[in-house]
């Protein structure tokens, strides 16, 4: 029998998991699925094992928002990552696109709907809700954070986790010069001035909440 996809399911909730699981069987039932409850463990099992596709949960213990996509895509670019979520706004929709990711599911969705989206994105698809009549008003955020190189996201990531230029430096394995090299190209893409300007973009971008709202 040929060997099945590799499926990292990334959510903190044991019977949503289990649910994912049952589906991606349904969908392939040679699939081999492994878990992870936080975008830590996560990120961990990718640094060890290569994977076909991840099932992200968008809020976990660790992460909440688009802020664990944003993450997962600098360590691995051409993996493709799908956003499971409890949220349902259309702008959630487009954001996790604009950000990269190959589907978006809602946990509201029925096994057979599940295992169907799967089975698109196995196959190398994408998979979006229908969003009939939207128009996406404001995702320039998400698309300039988009447009960052991996090295660049991860930078951001760290400027957003709180790290000092050095701790960056010693996690990418990269010297601080090149660390500031990366934040002078991360304000010019995103054209901004400073940290804290470009902070406010990543913010904007990683957020699940549509700004028109409210």
């Amino acid at each position: 029998m040929k060997e099945g996809p590799k499926v990292l399911i990334v959510d903190d909730h044991p019977l949503f998991r289990d649910a994912l699981a049952v589906a991606l069987r349904g969908a392939y039932p040679s699939a081999d699925p492994i878990f992870a409850g936080s975008l830590a463990e996560a990120l961990s099992r990718l640094d060890c094992e290569p994977c076909d596709l991840v099932l992200l949960d968008l809020n976990l213990g660790d992460t909440h928002d688009f802020e664990g996509l944003t993450r997962l895509k600098t360590r691995g670019p051409g993996l493709p990552i799908v956003v499971v979520s409890a949220t349902e706004a259309p702008h959630a929709f487009q954001t996790a696109r604009a950000l990269g990711a190959s589907g978006y599911l809602p946990k509201s969705l029925s096994l057979e709907d599940l295992s169907a989206a799967l089975a698109t994105m196995l196959d190398g698809g994408e998979w979006f809700p229908a969003t009939p009549g939207f128009a996406v008003t404001d995702i320039s955020a998400a698309k300039r954070i988009a447009s960052l190189t991996p090295a660049q996201r991860r930078v951001l990531a760290g400027l957003a986790g709180g790290l000092l230029n050095k701790q960056i430096a010693h996690e990418m394995e990269i010297s601080v010069a090149t660390v500031k090299a990366h934040m002078t190209a991360i304000f010019r893409k995103l054209g901004v001035l400073n940290r804290t300007q470009a902070l406010l973009i990543y913010q904007e971008a990683v957020s699940a909440a549509d700004p028109s709202a409210g």
